[in-house]
């Protein structure tokens, strides 16, 4: 105990430190991240801008494969996503001054050879050709403050190594699934998914409060179930997606087949939502609820 008790001690100092070494190349202040209102402040350069308004994008891009008991892995797609999103100041009466992240967000699915959007996909385990349903959750907003979840003071979670920082983040997801009925307690059908982020980048970047927003890049690794669209019918198995990128400059940056996409199909993805926006978040099966009819005698075509 008193060994963790020092290392935790340690490693605020050295955080500490860090600020003032920031503090020193740029006359201001370094962003300290042995403060709560330090670590909002680094979140908050990480997700988005500390301008209220300023529209960041994050891109990246990976693979898609399949896991299947008794057989080998098998790669289904190429993948390219992007988020556009903005963030705000808000205000609690107890949890102080915090942050508002608003954004929507896309992942086309791309055929693993030519690297062209894919519109229908031959299934190779039911031999059947499926339209292709690529991500579009408008919107994915979350509020940050000051305090965490539990109650707590938020404190810094990420590691530095000389003038380097990373952050891991595991999301583990078990939730009513949206396509299900009601009784899944009872038989089964519950959404069981992980989200696993990296984030990293240069620290005196991250601690200097005269840069807006830092240089980010980002890993993203998702393991989930079938895709509803790939009508796999309860078969055993998952998909997990392997991804890697950076926060861009400008929405400009984003590759052709993107912008062309976007602007062929999501105009709207050229801009993040209003800083205010009320709507209820979407994922990529409330997405697909709201654009397939429920099958009728079994099947969906």
């Amino acid at each position: 105990m008193r060994k963790t008790l020092l290392l935790a001690t340690l490693g605020t100092a050295l955080l500490s430190v860090s600020a003032i070494a920031a503090a020193a190349k740029t006359g201001v202040p370094g962003i300290d991240l042995g403060k709560p209102e330090g670590v909002l402040m680094a979140s908050r350069k990480i997700q988005c801008s500390l301008q209220d308004g300023e529209a960041v994008t994050y891109y990246w891009r990976g693979n898609v494969f399949s896991r299947v008991q008794g057989e080998r892995d098998r790669l289904l797609f190429k993948v390219e996503g992007m988020n556009i999103r903005r963030c705000t100041t808000v205000t609690d009466p107890e949890k102080g001054t915090g942050f508002k992240l608003v954004s929507r967000e896309i992942l086309l699915y791309l055929d693993p050879g030519t690297g062209e959007v894919v519109r229908t996909w031959k299934n190779p385990w039911t031999g059947e050709e499926v339209e292709v349903l690529h991500i579009a959750n408008d919107p994915v907003n979350s509020t940050w403050w000051p305090v965490g979840r539990d109650g707590k003071p938020l404190s810094w979670t990420g590691s530095t190594e000389g003038n380097r920082w990373w952050q891991t983040v595991t999301v583990p997801l078990f939730y009513t699934n949206p396509l299900a009925g009601d009784y899944q307690k009872y038989v089964g059908g519950f959404y069981h998914a992980t989200e696993m982020f990296n984030f990293m980048g240069d620290l005196d970047d991250l601690l200097d409060p005269t840069r807006p927003t830092a240089e980010i890049r980002v890993g993203w690794v998702r393991i989930a179930d079938w895709l509803p669209w790939m009508q796999m019918s309860g078969r055993e198995g998952e998909v997990y997606y392997h991804t890697a990128g950076v926060k861009l400059a400008s929405w400009d940056e984003l590759p052709e087949v993107m912008k062309k996409e976007i602007d062929a199909n999501f105009p709207e993805y050229r801009d993040a939502p209003p800083g205010d926006d009320p709507r209820p978040n979407e994922t990529s099966w409330t997405y697909f609820k709201k654009k397939v009819q429920p099958a009728q005698g079994g099947r969906s075509h």
